[in-house]
């Protein structure tokens, strides 16, 4: 995929290409060397856009293009004193991030984690009460932020719930799709808060690792206060392997995948190309961010979109 990538960028021929393609995250010194002098960058979430970055890059540089909706690694502040340019990746990822949302509600609910661990380490066993999980008929379905992504998860959860099972939800505004989807509008307190939860609750996290304090999950699970969690996103990334959060039985952490389909990251990457083309000649760019109106609190909450079960 990647060469399909350079081929494209190549084919325009008023850009000169230079590209990190081993396998792998760029190596931070790496990428200040590579940066000097260019006139836009195409970047993940793994690379951080600071002053340092910017200052290596130099006075040529016109436009950041970030292979991702999100842009928690860019120092916005330090594009605006430049007045760089900055394009995402919006819009294509809600289905396969719904469909993992859903997976991760699916699997905290029915102990998947614990039930994988029994079979590959010859735990495997039965009785009527062994490894007993919950099912979705008639429950509450709770979400953070019915933008797209939280919408298409609500609407593939609606069968699990059933005519008797009930959506609400948390947002700054009415969403006139919430009709359709039978969706109730909530304060964040009534939906959100720890020790409000049931004590069987499944909490699942795809939108930013930030927007959970862990420390107070881990003590929420330690008291007994959560059923079980599903996490795409956490803090750090990638969590360091010994993390008090994996050592609860009924926590399934997976690496940052929401959007990992071949189908999505073809997507990201074509918008990212567009974007950084754009920028560097002068244009305006097909998806970009309009920084100077961003609030980071109301950013943050029109990209949640974590459940509450």
């Amino acid at each position: 995929m990647l060469e399909f990538w350079k081929k494209l960028i190549e084919s325009a021929k008023d850009v000169e290409l230079v590209c990190w393609d081993k396998t792998g995250a760029i190596p931070r010194e790496k990428f200040l060397e590579m940066a000097k002098g260019v006139d836009g960058i195409i970047c993940m979430l793994t690379e951080k856009i600071d002053s340092e970055l910017l200052n290596a890059a130099g006075p040529n540089l016109k436009v950041v293009s970030t292979v991702s909706v999100g842009y928690d690694h860019v120092d916005l502040n330090e594009l605006r004193k430049r007045s760089i340019l900055l394009g995402h990746t919006p819009g294509v990822l809600t289905d396969a991030v719904a469909d993992i949302t859903v997976l991760l509600v699916l699997a905290a609910a029915r102990r998947i984690r614990e039930g994988i661990r029994a079979v590959e380490s010859g735990k495997w066993t039965w009785s009527q009460t062994w490894m007993l999980g919950v099912q979705f008929t008639n429950k509450t379905v709770g979400i953070v932020g019915l933008g797209r992504i939280g919408s298409a998860t609500a609407l593939r959860l609606k069968p699990f719930i059933g005519d008797n099972g009930k959506i609400i939800y948390f947002g700054r505004v009415e969403k006139p799709i919430a009709s359709s989807l039978g969706a109730t509008k909530v304060e964040f307190d009534t939906l959100i808060l720890f020790k409000k939860m049931k004590s069987n609750v499944i909490l699942v996290n795809t939108a930013r690792g930030g927007i959970i304090r862990q420390d107070d999950l881990c003590r929420a699970l330690s008291e007994g206060m959560l059923g079980s969690v599903g996490l795409d996103v956490m803090t750090p990334e990638p969590l360091n392997s010994n993390d008090p959060l994996l050592k609860f039985d009924r926590v399934i952490v997976i690496p940052h995948i929401g959007s990992a389909t071949l189908e999505t990251r073809t997507l990201m990457a074509n918008l990212a190309i567009e974007n950084v083309l754009s920028g560097v000649r002068g244009e305006t760019l097909p998806h970009g961010v309009k920084m100077k109106k961003i609030h980071t609190s109301s950013h943050l909450v029109s990209v949640l979109h974590y459940l509450i079960v």
